[in-house]
């Protein structure tokens, strides 16, 4: 075989092997992703929170369960933001690009005492997302979206670009006494083709990868530390 024919065999064979994985993402692991450890009720289910980003482009629902009351939960979730209780997900690499993030091992006292408007950190440049609703024990929902006025600074965008988020976690007790933390993300965006690569390329797949390890995270410090 010549050296060209050599090249474009390799070449066809990695363009065969990037459809394959393409196909794979779309059909079989994007499905499993945006959905990770929750049930077809918990994915259909209605939740606080939804109703604030009526044109989701990006859904997800996650879940996992908790060996705790959701009293022993709480105080975990509460505590979240940069310079706070951290986001019990995969530190070096939020720190990488410079977030600053330290997760916590025990309950802050400083940090329990949240409430509606108050703005969850996710940066050190007092970038973050205000909490809308708040039910003890129950719902936390943070919702931002960069066309309305709000406390902190907004993420720097592209001119006439927007971004619209929901970040719920909501607290689900069950009969043999432990809980189904289900988290719940919306996100609504202009199209464009850069923002299609962006969001669908890179954000989707990334911020699961870190919300995975954040809600085993919380389960892992919550039955360690708090039953």
């Amino acid at each position: 075989m010549s050296k060209s024919k050599a090249i474009i065999s390799i070449l066809g064979g990695l363009a065969a092997a990037g459809t394959a994985f393409i196909v794979t993402y779309i059909f079989a692991i994007r499905p499993w992703h945006l959905r990770w450890g929750s049930t077809d009720d918990e994915v259909d289910l209605p939740l606080p929170g939804d109703d604030l980003v009526s044109n989701a482009k990006l859904k997800a629902t996650h879940a996992i369960t908790i060996n705790a009351s959701p009293a022993q939960i709480w105080p975990w979730l509460v505590q979240i933001g940069q310079g706070r209780g951290g986001f019990y997900s995969y530190d070096w690499i939020e720190n990488t690009i410079g977030l600053d993030i330290h997760t916590a091992n025990q309950i802050l006292p400083n940090y329990q005492d949240l409430k509606v408007g108050d703005l969850i950190p996710l940066s050190e440049d007092e970038f973050g997302v205000p909490v809308v609703i708040l039910e003890p024990e129950k719902t936390l929902v943070l919702h931002g979206d960069t066309r309305e006025p709000g406390p902190g600074s907004p993420p720097v965008m592209k001119e006439g670009d927007h971004m619209a988020s929901v970040w719920g976690f909501h607290l689900i007790p069950q009969e043999d006494g432990s809980t189904r933390l289900v988290e719940r993300i919306l996100i609504e965006w202009n199209e464009s083709p850069l923002n299609t690569v962006f969001y669908r390329v890179f954000l989707e797949p990334g911020s699961f990868i870190m919300e995975q390890k954040m809600l085993r995270g919380i389960k892992e410090r919550v039955e360690k530390y708090s039953t």
